[in-house]
């Protein structure tokens, strides 16, 4: 294959070979589902959306897990909070998320597997480490890691062990042998609710969260998989942690891991500071498609590389919309031929050269705007059904030309085209003031007119 991936745990860009030759095994961790998702749920969970694609664009079959955390401790004080059982909170934000990441043509994985059902797997992935000397009981009932007994704690991170902290979402328990170690195990309180605790040869209790992902993935891609993607922030503790399990239970001395590529988007800042709801910037998906439709959320998003940083603003998505507008009104009035696409037309190249290039959104986004400028130029039928078939391997320019410019605009489109064609009669009539009259109420009304050899079109500002 041509295709070259960035590797955080090497740091280097590699040529990518799936260990199933023809199949690809990729891992995301997915959302502690408490609450609807936020911008930055969306930009992750979007640069892997881009990567499956391509995956399978390349001729791969793809096997697309990305997990739900559904037992955590924002969930239980948040079930609290709202008096509903655990189960009813989580299905209501999982059905938000779908909706949400639904408008922004995010497509579902192969497998969405939750916590909660495979707490029994967890269970036994905490007794084989256990076993290996890996794992200890605390007293109080919880079960801990012993980080240091794990030749290699810090590669994936770049940190030395002696440099390290234990994690931000696990608090440092007493009773632990060291302060690194962080717990697999969480013993019940007893003020918990009831659907928060699980059975357990350790005592009832409720997995903690970093061992849910190791028992998930190992389930439903086996002992060693593919990519493993997520967050910049979860590089540390979260997947250094996976690494120290996973490996932990079932490939010590192999010289094995059980991942072979690991992948990382970058942060997303919002307005260059970091999205927090303490200082006012924090967004849901939910609140920007108040103000913008989905392709446009995804095409801003697509312009930037999915391990750069990310600075989500209002300025950029409008120059995004501006830009998305542009790429449609190419196609607008333009015969589309539909068409498989030839991989050595020299745009299709281009385009297959910067995806393959650890998918290099940006550069291929810049071809499609060449590629438009020549539908532009020459109209032809074959490059407009090229730029559409490109674009759409980034699920992007798959609606009518039409429907996009027009849609949303508020407006009833009969009334539009009232206004038109009673525009065309003052202007035959040599009545330019009215002509113009017209036009500027419709502008008014965020409708632009586009006055053209074979007619007057309108599109929403």
């Amino acid at each position: 294959m041509s295709l070259r991936i960035h590797n955080t745990l090497t740091r280097s860009t590699e040529a990518f070979s799936p260990i199933e030759p023809g199949h690809v095994r990729m891992y995301v961790c997915g959302m502690t589902i408490y609450d609807l998702c936020h911008v930055g749920h969306a930009r992750m969970m979007m640069a892997f959306d881009v990567v499956q694609r391509w995956l399978r664009v390349s001729g791969l079959r793809v096997t697309y897990v990305r997990n739900i955390t559904d037992i955590d401790d924002k969930i239980i004080k948040r079930a609290l909070e709202r008096g509903i059982p655990i189960r009813q909170l989580t299905d209501e934000m999982t059905a938000a998320m779908h909706q949400d990441i639904g408008a922004l043509g995010i497509e579902p994985p192969t497998h969405e597997p939750r916590a909660t059902e495979y707490v029994g797997a967890m269970v036994g992935l905490i007794e084989m480490l256990e076993r290996n000397g890996l794992a200890y009981r605390v007293p109080g009932g919880d079960v801990n890691y012993s980080v240091r007994k794990f030749p290699g704690y810090g590669r994936l991170s770049g940190k030395s062990i002696d440099a390290l902290r234990a994690g931000e979402r696990v608090a440092v328990l007493e009773g632990k042998d060291d302060p690194l170690d962080f717990v697999l195990w969480k013993a019940a309180k007893p003020e918990e609710p009831a659907d928060a605790k699980y059975d357990a040869p350790f005592g009832p209790g409720r997995p903690g969260w970093h061992i849910e992902c190791s028992a998930m993935s190992h389930a439903l891609l086996g002992e060693r998989f593919d990519i493993h993607g997520g967050g910049m922030d979860l590089q540390f503790p979260h997947h250094e942690n996976e690494i120290a399990q996973s490996d932990g239970a079932f490939h010590l001395g192999s010289g094995h891991s059980f991942v072979n590529v690991w992948m990382h988007n970058g942060f997303l800042n919002v307005d260059n500071e970091k999205m927090s709801k303490s200082l006012g910037n924090f967004f849901t998906i939910r609140d920007i498609l108040k103000r913008y439709d989905g392709e446009t959320i995804r095409f801003f998003m697509l312009r930037v590389h999915y391990r750069s940083p990310f600075n989500f603003s209002d300025a950029g998505l409008d120059d995004a919309r501006g830009g998305l507008r542009r790429l449609y009104t190419a196609l607008q009035g333009a015969a589309v031929a539909p068409a498989e696409i030839d991989w050595a037309d020299p745009h299709a190249a281009r385009f297959k050269a910067a995806m393959d290039d650890d998918f290099n959104t940006p550069i291929a986004v810049s071809v499609l705007f060449d590629l438009a400028g020549e539908v532009n130029r020459s109209r032809s039928a074959q490059s407009a059904g090229l730029l559409r078939s490109l674009a759409g391997t980034l699920g992007l320019l798959q609606q009518e030309a039409a429907q996009y410019l027009q849609g949303g605009s508020g407006v009833d489109t009969a009334h539009i085209e009232t206004q038109i064609a009673a525009r065309a009669a003052a202007k035959a009539a040599r009545d330019f003031a009215e002509s113009d009259r017209i036009r500027d109420a419709l502008a008014a009304q965020g409708i632009v007119l586009k006055d053209t050899p074979a007619g007057t079109t309108w599109v929403k500002a």
